[in-house]
């Protein structure tokens, strides 16, 4: 098995299309192809999980809404928020699910304390927390052993639409970010340490960067 993961920094792109390239990815890999990860950010959109209940929309107003497919229930993605979409073939790597909801947790909180950032995952609700606060979600897909969709980790971005829904289900859950924990800080410097983390805690030897395609 390549222990390379392959990352496609895509910028900033718009979410529907790249939700359709990622299921297009992962119905079509065959079976010796490269693991990657493509890091972005998307312009302000609300996701509905598949079990995701109406209920937690709670004032929409312009920023759009779609339906997808993967767990959880209805989060924010907007600028200033790093997404990192996990299309990783689980059963090769030799994880169960619950395993690699944790590693992935745990690059979380890996880049968080890079940055002197104290946090934790809660083993009720998927996801990275900062002293009560959610700081980054996760919602995967896992489909024929393969995963897609990943986690999105707040940088430096407006929270106010966070206030229009209760994020993950969750109402009255406080959401917060890592510019206010940390200071300044450099989008690129953030994505890089990530790129890190993921790597060791999901077991490659190795990483390298792929055209945007």
């Amino acid at each position: 098995m390549d222990k390379t993961l392959g990352f496609r920094e895509l910028g900033l792109v718009s979410y529907e299309p790249t939700w359709q390239a990622m299921r297009r990815f992962t119905d079509e890999r065959n079976p010796s192809a490269l693991d990657e990860v493509w890091l972005l950010q998307h312009p302000a959109v609300f996701t509905q999980g598949q079990a995701g209940k109406a209920e937690h929309l709670l004032n929409a107003g312009e920023i759009p809404v779609i339906q997808v497919d993967r767990g959880g229930q209805v989060t924010y993605h907007g600028p200033g928020q790093l997404i990192a979409y996990l299309l990783l073939d689980v059963r090769r790597l030799g994880l169960g699910v619950r395993e690699l909801v944790s590693r992935i947790e745990q690059s979380l909180v890996g880049v968080l304390a890079s940055y002197g950032v104290e946090s934790y995952a809660k083993p009720d609700a998927p996801g990275v927390y900062v002293k009560g606060a959610k700081i980054a979600s996760l919602g995967l897909r896992i489909r024929n052993g393969r995963s897609f969709h990943g986690l999105a980790l707040n940088v430096d971005m407006d929270l106010a639409p966070f206030r229009r829904i209760n994020p993950c289900g969750y109402a009255g859950l406080a959401m917060t970010q890592l510019r206010d924990h940390a200071g300044p800080i450099e989008f690129a410097e953030v994505t890089q340490r990530l790129r890190e983390q993921l790597v060791s805690q999901l077991g490659y030897a190795d990483q390298i960067t792929l055209e945007k395609s």
